[in-house]
């Protein structure tokens, strides 16, 4: 099954070669390309996108609000933030709004592909740097009604590791973190990871 893509850039040769790259690709499609977040927002029912590959430049809206608005609507869709400096504090708060990692726009072919089968395994591609500021954003509660061992599983989680990551990083087995996050989500009422990780974010739990 071919995965569904769109692009939100005003750069009309980025957007064009970001295309030409993708759909070369066995995996993945570009549905559509827009090149303002207004319009990319009006369509999205229709054209389905798993992963978003967005601008943070960009006329009207900028991307870290296209970001959170779409996150807000439809949170299982993945966002891609495509930047010239990787490791500036825009960048860290598109991320902190919810975007799954970034490319730079200078990105190889093979840079891209890596990037959207990193997202899809429930990675998130970003530097050293910017995860370390993801990570140092959280600050847990005083009380917290998750386990110190669950908390440790959600902040993993935050940062952007898959499950199999987790496990392997904790030396325990992938049925196990499922354990803990099923308990997550029992404790915080929530059905997903990432309203796990708003709601903990929200509430200083991570």
């Amino acid at each position: 099954m071919m995965h569904r893509i769109i692009i939100v850039e005003d750069n009309v040769p980025l957007s064009k070669g970001f295309k030409k790259h993708i759909d070369k690709t066995d995996d993945y499609e570009v549905v559509n390309i827009y090149d303002n977040c207004e319009d990319a927002l009006l369509n999205l029912k229709v054209d389905k996108p798993v992963i978003v590959l967005m601008d943070i430049e960009l006329p009207g809206m900028n991307g870290v609000e296209g970001t959170k608005k779409i996150k807000a609507k439809y949170p299982n869709i993945n966002i891609l933030i495509v930047t010239v400096y990787e490791n500036s504090e825009t960048v860290f708060n598109a991320l902190c709004a919810g975007a799954s990692g970034y490319l730079t726009k200078n990105a190889t072919p093979q840079q891209i592909t890596n990037a959207l089968d990193e997202v899809m395994k429930g990675g998130a591609p970003m530097s050293i740097h910017i995860a370390k500021m993801v990570v140092q954003s959280f600050r847990k509660a005083p009380e917290s009604i998750l386990s110190d061992r669950e908390t440790e599983v959600l902040s993993l989680l935050a940062s952007g590791k898959s499950y199999k990551s987790v496990a392997d990083t904790m030396f325990i087995s992938v049925n196990t973190i499922r354990f803990h996050v099923k308990n997550i989500y029992d404790k915080l009422q929530v059905c997903s990871r990432e309203d796990a990780i708003k709601k903990a974010n929200d509430q200083r739990l991570i």
